[in-house]
């Protein structure tokens, strides 16, 4: 068996050709229509909030490269640094409840899916940060631990890094998505399709940071708006 020590993190192949070129560029644009919200993040921003969950996920849970972590959360601006925060500790994401898992990161809603995980942590989802009403005892708030931690981070080793599949897999998979897609790294990619499934992750959104292209998500979309979004947001491509 390989040793996870002398692997790359998935979150260092996508995101390091990023900071290396467009820091500073948008990089994850999201909107939710239901609410008119909209939460724009820089490559540099997307790899703090990495950089803090992945410092919370190793010094304050204690988990270690190869962990497993339960990643219940929806197609997100906070879900996207969240599972680069996952993969830049070295742990295993599975999109589904695992009794199994050292770590779950839910919403309020589905808490209860969380039975029998170790460390379970759940996030509001709102726009300012704000904590978590009527946290049940035992669950970590987690905007309230995350901002205390550090937004650098040093990675230590990775192996599995989604529900079974190594890093090259991933990563590989990723790649050839783009090039389905027609993903480059000019591209703003206008995205409302879901990240439920791996297959789903991988084509709705590690494609889109492994072509080194940036992603505007849209959750419950206005068909009224998506004219004027693409213009608005110089969208080159669509999916969903």
């Amino acid at each position: 068996m390989r040793d996870i020590h002398q692997v790359h993190t998935l979150t260092e192949a996508v995101l390091d050709p990023i900071l290396a070129r467009e820091p500073a560029a948008p990089r994850v644009t999201y909107y939710d229509d239901a609410t008119g919200a909209r939460i724009e993040l820089s490559g540099l921003t997307l790899a703090n909030w990495a950089a803090k969950t992945a410092n919370l996920i190793r010094d304050e849970f204690g988990l270690s490269p190869g962990a497993r972590v339960a990643v219940l959360l929806p197609a997100h601006w906070q879900t996207a640094a969240v599972l680069l925060g996952c993969w830049w500790a070295g742990a295993e994401v599975v999109l589904h409840p695992d009794a199994d898992a050292d770590l779950a990161l839910v919403t309020l809603d589905r808490v209860d899916e969380s039975e029998g995980v170790g460390e379970v942590a759940a996030l509001s989802l709102d726009a300012m940060g704000t904590p978590v009403r009527d946290l049940p005892v035992g669950v970590t708030d987690f905007a309230t631990a995350v901002r205390v931690h550090g937004d650098q981070f040093l990675p230590r080793g990775a192996g599995v890094a989604l529900d079974g599949m190594p890093v090259a897999e991933v990563l590989a998979q990723a790649r050839k998505a783009a090039a389905r897609q027609g993903f480059s790294e000019v591209d703003r990619v206008l995205s409302s399709t879901p990240w439920d499934t791996s297959a789903e992750l991988i084509d709705g959104y590690v494609a889109v940071l492994a072509a080194g292209a940036s992603l505007v998500q849209v959750v419950n979309p206005d068909p009224a708006q998506r004219e004027r979004r693409i213009i608005s947001e110089r969208v080159t491509a669509q999916r969903g």
